[in-house]
């Protein structure tokens, strides 16, 4: 509807106002990953005095905190990328109406990461512009997961808003307490990981059963969804095989390559790896 007000009114697209909205976006995002670095510091900071003081328990509580902030700053580090993509071809933006090939990708993430990362002013009014530019029918697809929207699987798992998984948790719990030779008392053994993963797997086949009985008025974004949540109780259940004891793992990387784990040296370090944009 923008812009075939647009052309009715005889307006013209202007790149300028995207390119300086962007540029201020790039500078937004310096702050707001020193503002979560310095969160990131100060929790686990907490969760060393807490397992000091052999409160195990408090300090596993903890760890989601430091996971969902170490998750929004890979997600700032793949906006950034985005947004340095989409000022080296502003050109093509203003050359088509649709949303160009090369860019599909950067726009679908920006699009979808908008209305998930509400203290984000600068990335909402790119979504405003984006969606004026290429209509209201693209921005949805890509904010509600529509099949083909182009979102990458990494960004949906980064802003997630679901608790990270017990593995995980002890796995970066352990991590931390090996690089700061404290000796974890948990009692939680491989069994009771074995056993939250079952739990997951119920939950995934309740919400596959839902889409399954359903009428939806919108058959393609559903069936969208439905695969989604196929594919992540296959991975739940692929993961049940596999049984670990966490206290004696003298490993700082993850081997199962679970991108919600992280080893203790990258969080004391606090380097925030780069994120390759999906081509």
């Amino acid at each position: 509807m923008g812009r075939k007000l647009d052309a009715l009114l005889g307006r013209k697209f202007k790149t300028s106002k995207l390119k300086t909205t962007v540029n201020l976006a790039i500078s937004r995002l310096s702050l707001l990953k020193n503002n979560r670095l310095a969160r990131v510091t100060i929790t686990i900071s907490d969760v060393i005095q807490l397992l000091r003081l052999n409160h195990h328990q408090q300090a596993l509580l903890q760890i989601e905190q430091v996971i969902k902030d170490q998750n929004m700053l890979d997600v700032y580090d793949m906006i950034h990328t985005y947004c340095y993509l989409l000022i080296q071809m502003i050109n093509l933006v203003d050359q088509v109406n649709e949303c160009p090939k090369e860019l599909e990708d950067a726009v679908s993430n920006l699009l979808y990461a908008a209305p998930r990362c509400g203290e984000f002013p600068e990335l909402q009014k790119i979504r405003v512009i984006l969606t004026r530019r290429f209509g209201k029918e693209f921005a949805n697809d890509a904010s509600e997961l529509r099949r083909n929207c182009g979102v990458s699987q990494k960004m949906i798992q980064k802003l997630s808003p679901a608790q990270s998984t017990l593995e995980c948790r002890m796995k970066m719990l352990t991590g931390i307490a090996k690089e700061n030779g404290v000796i974890l008392q948990l009692e939680i053994s491989s069994s009771e990981i074995r056993k939250e993963k079952v739990m997951e797997k119920k939950k995934f086949g309740k919400k596959i059963s839902f889409f399954k009985s359903k009428k939806y008025k919108d058959a393609t974004q559903d069936a969208f969804e439905a695969e989604a949540y196929v594919s992540a109780a296959a991975k739940t259940s692929t993961e049940l095989t596999r049984s670990e004891s966490f206290a004696s793992d003298d490993s700082d990387s993850d081997s199962n390559g679970n991108e919600l784990c992280y080893s203790a040296k990258d969080y004391n370090t606090l380097e925030v790896q780069q994120v390759n944009v999906r081509k």
